[in-house]
């Protein structure tokens, strides 16, 4: 009965891998000669799936993600990083097209803000870490590289679904830092704008990072940002000089953070160029007239085909 409804589509579009829903989906797609596309979001780094994914992960890319990604009409990815990284395996893999997220800028009311958040604000000045609290966002080099900074503080947001923040905690600590470290936990709406437009810079120092939304909505908001080449996004914050990109090292970091806080400047100029081309190159208008061209592509060759 399923095959049957898929038949009735132009294209099936999965989104993640390792997941037998969508394993199920490709399948039942290609039993009714329905081409399928396929978006990883992320979860093709060869190198992580090598130092901290079990072994499950890897035989599930040997035996059924292989055979996914090799008949899918074609891959989506997110970046030139994260189509790097799908090649790295490998696969004869079919068509490869790269379409960036899109933004949606949030425009809740400041009378929104919450308690909590305005604390953060009224103490002065600081640079933000938004998003997951995880080994793989490269905290730790962040907090080793904060006792450089010349006193600046930093505020980290973001859900710790790991427990991840004790082990920060204690890195703090032993830097000599504690005292300049705020963990804002989750944000949402008021709370997240703000926080954006209230930092010096957004710091996004990552071990991997297939693409890099944070960065998209902190150049949104028209604040400066600090990134490492691993984030995907990071070659557009260097060809709009909406912010700088540099080797994760504490002390490269370190360096890199410190020359924008002490040029107020500069880092307004970067705000506006970040916020120029995420309101043009990353609006959703634009991301979706690629993606329905990527469609149209897939569709036509099972006209000709057919």
């Amino acid at each position: 009965m399923l095959r049957e409804h898929v038949a009735a589509f132009d294209l099936v579009h999965t989104h993640a891998i390792y997941l037998w829903p969508l394993w199920a989906a490709a399948r039942c797609a290609a039993d009714a000669g329905v081409p399928y596309i396929v978006s990883p979001r992320g979860m093709l780094e060869k190198d992580l799936i090598e130092q901290k994914s079990s072994l499950w992960k890897a035989r599930l890319i040997a035996f059924i993600e292989k055979h996914t990604l090799e008949h899918a009409a074609a891959v989506h990815a997110t970046s030139e990083r994260e189509a790097e990284q799908a090649a790295a395996f490998g696969f004869d893999l079919p068509l490869v097209r790269t379409i960036p997220n899109g933004i949606v800028v949030d425009h809740a009311p400041a009378s929104a803000v919450s308690a909590a958040t305005r604390a953060i604000l009224e103490r002065g000045p600081f640079i933000l870490y938004l998003g997951r609290v995880n080994w793989k966002k490269g905290l730790d080099r962040l907090l080793m590289a904060l006792p450089q900074t010349d006193g600046a503080r930093l505020v980290i947001a973001g859900n710790d679904e790991e427990n991840y923040r004790d082990v920060l905690q204690g890195i703090a600590s032993n830097a000599g830092v504690a005292d300049r470290v705020t963990f804002a936990g989750p944000v949402h709406g008021a709370d997240k704008s703000a926080l954006l437009a209230g930092a010096q810079l957004l710091v996004l120092p990552s071990y991997s990072e297939n693409f890099g939304n944070v960065v998209l909505e902190a150049m949104a908001a028209g604040c400066a940002v600090v990134v490492t080449p691993e984030v995907g996004i990071a070659p557009a914050v260097r060809h709009s000089g909406a912010g700088v990109v540099v080797e994760g090292d504490p002390e490269t970091l370190a360096l890199g953070i410190s020359q924008l806080l002490s040029n107020p400047t500069r880092r307004a100029d970067m705000g506006a160029r970040g916020k120029a081309v995420a309101e043009t190159r990353y609006s959703w208008a634009a991301v979706a007239a690629e993606m329905e061209a990527l469609y149209e592509t897939v569709a036509e060759r099972r006209r000709v085909h057919s």
